[in-house]
């Protein structure tokens, strides 16, 4: 098996669980862990935003390890949070238990992404390294994809799910360690990144888009339960176009090495604006509405390419610190965006805070690339 094909694999299947089960299950089951544990709008927002906070601060560290230890003991160490995460998820007995439990789970996320930028730098040659990225990076799309069906079979059973999601974790620890490369950063690695152009629009784009997308991650099962009247099977429908659209984002690198990196960001921006408002707005038909939770699958794993791209590019001598600051922007972006739709959701009401963020996602595109992060060889 090629490096390429293994790493990709590996890539793939330790996304799907950190990001699809680990951290956007969560938005999935909020409705029934709502009515178990009685959250509310605002405390579900709290908690979302700190996951989203676990994540920022496990991403940081995630890249700084990667440099000091190597791809192939983050990665490990990566899928063993999840599983200790999502095993407290699943036992949880009261609202800080689960908070708590969703962090850790959460910061898994965090913790997954520089190592596998690292070992694709390292191992995987240089032609393919835009395409492995970006297919490693469509794995959220996997998890969040066999989430829907998940939740469709156990009918709502969301401790039994997040149960399971936790003992695929821990096949993925021991995939990890066998098949990655115990690599470390760049030639340049250490110290704080530099703050150049492509750089500094980087951080501004991929937070607004962020904090955008938390309208549906946070809280798409809640809009079609509260607006739609959908139960535990509509949900589930909904999240599983969300993962079957994302797969599209596996073609990210294709579409960036034809078009350029912004044609590509422009155009995915207008289509997670649309699709928070086909999924939100309360007045749409049930086959828009899943017509729209596949294209926000779609364009937010096309964006994270992006970024992932975008990043790496913008620091050729330190992927896992160049990935990293797309990713923890967008996560920055999520903490600020998951509590205040909570507020708008609570006061003005779903369709304010829905139109609200839909503008979010297209300010976004006011951010361009630059000719340093277009013009790069991957």
């Amino acid at each position: 098996m090629s490096p390429a094909l293994r790493i990709g694999v590996t890539g793939f299947g330790l996304i799907a669980v950190c990001y699809g089960f680990a951290r956007f299950a969560f938005g999935l089951f909020l409705p029934q862990i709502d009515g178990d544990l009685s959250l509310g709008p605002s405390v579900s927002g709290l908690i979302s935003g700190g996951s989203f906070a676990g994540y920022c601060i496990a991403i940081i560290a995630s890249a700084v390890l990667t440099e000091q230890i190597g791809a192939r003991a983050v990665a490990v160490g990566a899928a063993t949070v999840a599983a200790v995460g999502m095993a407290g998820i699943a036992l949880a007995p009261s609202p800080l238990i689960l908070a708590i439990a969703v962090v850790v789970a959460g910061s898994s996320t965090g913790l997954a992404s520089p190592p596998m930028a690292a070992a694709v730098a390292a191992a995987v040659q240089k032609s393919r390294q835009d395409i492995t990225n970006t297919v490693i990076n469509a794995g959220t799309s996997a998890g969040v994809a066999l989430s829907g069906p998940i939740a469709l079979a156990i009918a709502g059973q969301w401790r039994l799910a997040f149960g399971a999601f936790a003992a695929v974790a821990v096949v993925l620890a021991v995939a990890a360690a066998v098949s990655l490369p115990a690599s470390r950063g760049g030639k340049g690695a250490g110290g704080l990144p530099p703050t150049n152009g492509p750089v500094v629009r980087l951080i501004s784009a991929s937070f607004l888009m962020g904090a955008a997308s938390t309208a549906l991650w946070s809280f798409g099962g809640q809009l079609v339960s509260q607006q739609l009247g959908w139960g535990p099977t509509g949900a589930g429908s909904l999240w599983t176009c969300i993962g079957v659209g994302g797969i599209a984002g596996a073609w990210a690198g294709r579409l960036i090495g034809r078009f350029g990196l912004d044609p590509v960001h422009w155009t995915f921006l207008g289509l997670m604006a649309a699709s928070v408002l086909a999924v939100g707005s309360g007045i749409a038909p049930p086959a828009l509405v899943l017509i729209g939770g596949a294209l926000f699958g779609s364009a937010y794993v096309m964006l994270t390419g992006v970024y992932l791209v975008w990043g790496i590019r913008a620091l050729p001598d330190r992927p896992a610190t160049g990935l990293m600051i797309g990713f923890l922007t967008i996560a920055v972006g999520q903490t600020a965006g998951a509590p205040l739709f909570g507020v708008l959701m609570a006061g003005p009401g779903a369709g304010s805070a829905v139109t609200c963020f839909a503008v979010v996602a297209l300010l976004a595109g006011v951010f361009r690339a630059g000719r340093k992060a277009e013009s790069a060889v991957a």
